[in-house]
């Protein structure tokens, strides 16, 4: 199975030579039967090894006494790798991505199965609206994992009426939701928004079905605005022609073309070379016949 991920010979040698071998291509065969892609397998399996040298040089003989050397593990990988991650989310994350993996192996080793404890949130406004749950499940016909996404949105709208000092659903005004929506969109990516705003909507609407609220709000819930094309750049600037590599004719061309749109402001449409205009080559750079009036021609190959 290891030869599967790791093409060297002598990475696969290299990691049958661990004193956990059988337990780490174990877990190789069970992240194969659990689907994982061959990056994430190719990721994960150096950790256990990793761990398997620290637990041994601490005196470890088997499993049961590796296993107590876990946490501590844990805390020397975070001590040497701090440098690289300066936020406490992403250190917070580190712990996440060295943890997981050792503790998949000896669950695997161990019990033969690892046992998921991401505990489910509770559903916010189960005693409110009782019958949300239930139109999730039947009527839209949601799957749990989407569910489980729609209780976690709907437990941040929950805390914000709390912290609010709202009580009752029947207190929500346009202002309330408008405030909510600005004050998380923030920590929301643009697609994580839009879900946000869509579950609001929906869970607003059902409220006004079974007449929870006097008004249908959902309407005070405006839906991000997501354009095809927002994340290419407008304009082209100095620091993209920073990234060109000159070495290489490509990279000439390249740093060439970017260099007559910065300076003559040219849109790409709008462009000289884009419109297959005929540029005439002088010893001190280029003219360009359709270059803006006034606008003084860029030296593009010096003397």
């Amino acid at each position: 199975m290891l030869e599967q991920y790791f093409l060297k010979p002598t990475t696969v040698d290299r990691i049958r030579s661990n004193w956990l071998a059988p337990q780490i291509e174990g877990y190789v065969e069970w992240m194969h039967r659990e689907g994982y892609a061959s990056r994430s397998v190719f990721q994960r399996v150096p950790l256990p090894c990793h761990f398997a040298n620290f637990a041994h040089e601490r005196g470890a003989t088997d499993l049961v006494s590796a296993s107590s050397k876990a946490e501590e593990f844990v805390r020397h990988w975070l001590r040497h790798h701090r440098s690289e991650r300066k936020s406490a989310r992403s250190r917070r994350q580190v712990m996440h991505e060295v943890t997981c993996p050792i503790q998949q192996m000896l669950a695997v080793a161990l019990e033969g199965k690892v046992t998921r404890h991401r505990p489910s949130p509770p559903f916010p406004f189960q005693s409110e609206v009782p019958g949300f749950l239930a139109y999730l499940r039947q009527e839209r016909g949601l799957r749990e994992r989407t569910i489980y996404h729609y209780a976690l949105r709907l437990n941040s709208f929950s805390s914000y009426l709390t912290e609010s000092g709202v009580t009752s659903l029947k207190e929500i005004s346009p202002a309330l939701l408008t405030s909510f929506v600005v004050d998380n969109a923030p920590r929301f990516s643009i697609t994580a928004r839009t879900n946000l705003c869509c579950d609001l909507r929906i869970f607003l609407r059902f409220c006004y079905r079974e007449r929870i609220v006097r008004k249908d709000l959902s309407g005070a819930v405006e839906m991000p605005k997501v354009y095809r094309l927002a994340g290419v750049p407008r304009s082209i600037t100095w620091e993209m022609l920073a990234v060109v590599d000159r070495r290489t004719a490509s990279g000439r061309r390249d740093d060439a073309i970017l260099l007559l749109l910065v300076t003559t402001d040219c849109a790409p449409m709008r462009s000289p070379i884009s419109r297959s205009t005929t540029l005439t080559g002088r010893a001190s750079g280029c003219a360009f016949p359709n270059a803006r009036p006034g606008t003084q021609p860029p030296t593009l190959w010096p003397e």
